[in-house]
């Protein structure tokens, strides 16, 4: 979608000022909010792309005034309020007021520090790769509403395939429900001038992580 969250080549947000010996927690209701992501997350209610869609789909001036992890509890309160695992007053009050419902998994202690590790994506080739390392691609000009890990800046500009990673998890369909859909996912390299214009600096290049989909041949 095209949200606020796309931050990639816009102007008028200031440097990244990096934090000298910034903490893994400011707070300690911070590493919370990272426990209770990763334990809902083990339950397979959602997938991360959905809880990426959750996050993105915060309305823009509520996306600009939140940290990140306040950015983490508003996509998982989303998620629990869409599945119908707690209501907006269970949120308000802090409090449970009717008895949970049963899941089919749970995180448990042991388990934890192995699941936080982050899941395998890649799977088995559903059909040959139509690109290879040297061919110049073009991202789509696409605009779709659900989810999508093609950045707006990179959409209509042309690239160099530089990698190819295997298929994985297609991060579009797997957000909606809609199964892994596994596509052939590629490093595509684009020349500064070709994305920034004339004034960009010369001698930068920007890779992205595009898959299959979001892109069609350049002849």
């Amino acid at each position: 979608m095209n949200g606020v969250h796309d931050m990639g080549g816009m102007h008028g947000f200031s440097p990244v000022a990096p934090e000298p010996d910034e903490p893994v927690f400011h707070a300690d209701w911070e590493g919370r909010v990272l426990a209770l992501d990763l334990a809902m997350r083990a339950t397979g209610e959602w997938s991360i792309d959905a809880v990426r869609f959750a996050r993105e789909s915060e309305p823009p001036a509520s996306y600009l005034s939140k940290s990140y992890y306040e950015l983490w509890l508003a996509g998982l309160e989303r998620l629990l309020l869409e599945r119908g695992l707690v209501s907006e007053e269970e949120l308000r009050s802090g409090r449970s007021r009717v008895p949970g419902k049963v899941l089919a998994r749970t995180l448990r202690a042991p388990d934890a520090p192995h699941h936080g590790r982050g899941a395998i994506s890649r799977r088995d080739e559903p059909h040959p790769a139509r690109f290879t390392v040297g061919d110049r691609v073009r991202a789509r000009n696409m605009h779709p509403r659900g989810h999508t890990r093609l950045p707006r800046y990179v959409r209509g500009h042309i690239g160099t395939v530089a990698r190819v990673y295997g298929c994985h998890v297609f991060p579009d369909s797997s957000a909606h429900g809609g199964g892994e859909d596994p596509q052939w996912l590629y490093a595509v390299v684009f020349d500064s001038a070709e994305l920034w214009g004339p004034t960009a600096e010369r001698s930068a290049t920007v890779s992205v992580d595009a898959f299959e989909p979001y892109l069609e041949p350049v002849r």
